[in-house]
């Protein structure tokens, strides 16, 4: 269905096959997919006559929303390449991924949460909002930047924009999306209308998203969480998305039983926050169908640990390119795992120690490469980023059984040794989740006053759960895999993480040095 589509050709399908059919839902506010395809185009032949043009590299700053949606689809369908920067980059964050990506335009709201954006770029950048369509130094790709509501007016005639969108190729860039580990510099990945949607379509039947499925994301969109997984997979199944602009557990719970959500998908982190509001025990989710995070569904319903696939992917591969479906237990040998790759997707371990490919089993680097795989990253030359046989090395570790499943094991920048052994963070983190009354858990070393590594801990517990964390550790880790300092969170919200939404590992070990 999806090959050679591009993001203009997908909406006009939609609008085809499903006028009338809500395209998304956004806190008390819907289009269908005609009306978003009618609002889109209007504002891309704004867009074109202001001067954006094929190829230029559009910034949008916007919570979830319709707006977001709306002018987000306008740069694509003209052939533009759309950059969505979090709301949360300070300024300084903001101006240097400006540069990285090169954008050419920028489109903010006037503010939000507080935040004035351009303010706060004029700030960091003196005169770099006030001479529109003069190079600055400090960006000099910048050429114009409005605020959402000062677009200008005037536009195209539709027959024109349409002769633009008609020059939209599948190897045309789509989206550059950026990223980080939980320690890296953010990198600004390039996808292609073509890489994209191959992406979405390839995992669709594992998700579980089919035509008219109503589903609730509350990843924000500048994140492949929602941008892939949310915004284009709706697209692609011809689903409506559901999304908030401020989610809280008690507002969320009220919007998914009016909107009559069928699959819950995101973070198992939002999932639990929803489950642990006073709210939910007498909320109706009874629409919600298996596929959904197991914490919203009720405890029927809700799979063994391991027993579901654990959907694996990055930005670099648009989303998931590994899994199983999720209304299905994997086979007890597979258990634990994240599934198998996805059409498109060829995985590889490769072996720390000597460079080759791993045997079954064997523990290394994830290494992908196909056709669903990103075309390249901002600033970086092609051999930088991939092996001369194309493989992108991942910086993940992980392991492949003789029936192709993967088993993720963590980053090679988190892995650390005890005392000459190797701990694998995410072992110990499973091993913790899986004790009765513990719902989260974060694992990273600690250096000892003595400069020995020791293994950390943050945990949040389950209500006034009272839990010998040690001593249930020591049932199912091996001596030196179990953590020696321990700290107790009140709340997920006080895990620290990065503008990304990873958990931010420097953080997370200030925190745990701190015991």
């Amino acid at each position: 269905m999806t090959e050679g589509v591009t993001l203009p050709a997908l909406l006009s399908r939609r609008r085809a096959e499903d006028p009338e059919l809500q395209a998304i839902v956004s806190d008390d506010d819907g289009l269908s997919y005609r009306s978003l395809d009618d609002r889109s185009a209007a504002v891309a032949a704004r867009l074109a006559a202001a001067g954006v043009q094929k190829g230029a590299r559009v910034g949008l700053i916007m919570p979830n929303g319709i707006d977001w949606a709306v002018a987000g689809l306008a740069v694509m369908r003209l052939g533009a390449v759309l950059v969505p920067f979090s709301t949360l980059l300070r300024p300084p964050e903001l101006l240097a991924q400006l540069k990285v990506s090169a954008v050419t335009h920028l489109i903010t709201v006037p503010n939000h949460r507080g935040r004035r954006y351009l303010d706060d770029l004029e700030n960091v950048a003196p005169g770099v909002t006030s001479r529109a369509g003069v190079r600055q130094p400090t960006v000099p790709s910048l050429r114009q930047l409005w605020s959402w509501d000062d677009i200008p007016e005037a536009g195209l005639a539709p027959s024109l924009v349409r002769a633009l969108e008609s020059a939209v190729r599948p190897s045309d860039d789509l989206v550059i999306m950026f990223t980080s580990g939980s320690r890296g510099t953010p990198k600004g990945v390039i996808h292609t209308h073509g890489n994209a949607f191959r992406a979405v379509a390839s995992g669709l039947e594992c998700r579980r998203v089919g035509h008219g499925e109503r589903l609730y994301i509350p990843m924000p969109f500048f994140w492949m969480g929602g941008f892939g997984a949310g915004l284009l997979t709706a697209l692609v199944a011809g689903a409506t998305l559901l999304t908030e602009t401020a989610p809280e557990p008690a507002g969320t719970l009220r919007f998914l039983q009016r909107e009559q959500v069928t699959l819950f998908r995101g973070w198992p982190d939002q999932a639990a926050r929803i489950a642990s509001d006073p709210a939910f025990a007498a909320s109706d989710l009874s629409s919600l169908r298996p596929g959904s995070l197991p914490a919203v569904l009720p405890p029927g319903d809700r799979p063994r640990p391991g027993a579901r696939a654990n959907l694996f992917g990055m930005t670099e591969s648009f989303g998931p390119f590994c899994g199983e479906r999720l209304d299905r237990d994997l086979p007890a040998s597979a258990s634990g795992s994240c599934g198998r790759p996805f059409d498109g997707i060829e995985v590889r371990i490769v072996s720390a120690d000597n460079g080759q490919r791993g045997r079954p089993g064997e523990k290394g680097e994830i290494w992908i490469r196909g056709s669903n795989v990103m075309r390249g990253i901002c600033g970086r030359h092609r051999s930088e980023v991939f092996t001369p046989d194309a493989f992108y090395p991942t910086g993940d570790l992980g392991s492949l059984d003789a029936d192709g499943y993967l088993f993720y094991l963590g980053r090679t920048d988190d892995m650390f040794k005890v005392k000459g052994a190797t701990v694998y963070p995410s072992e110990v983190e499973d091993a913790l989740r899986a004790i009765p009354g513990v719902r989260h858990a974060h694992v990273t070393n600690v250096p000892g006053p003595d400069g020995s590594e020791r293994v950390g801990a943050a945990v949040v517990l389950s209500g006034d759960a009272e839990v010998d964390l040690a001593g249930e550790a020591r049932a199912r880790l091996s001596a030196f895999k179990v953590p020696t300092v321990f700290k107790l969170l009140t709340s997920v919200a006080d895990v620290p993480t990065s503008a990304t939404g990873k958990v931010d590992k420097a953080g997370l070990q200030r925190l745990l040095q701190v015991e």
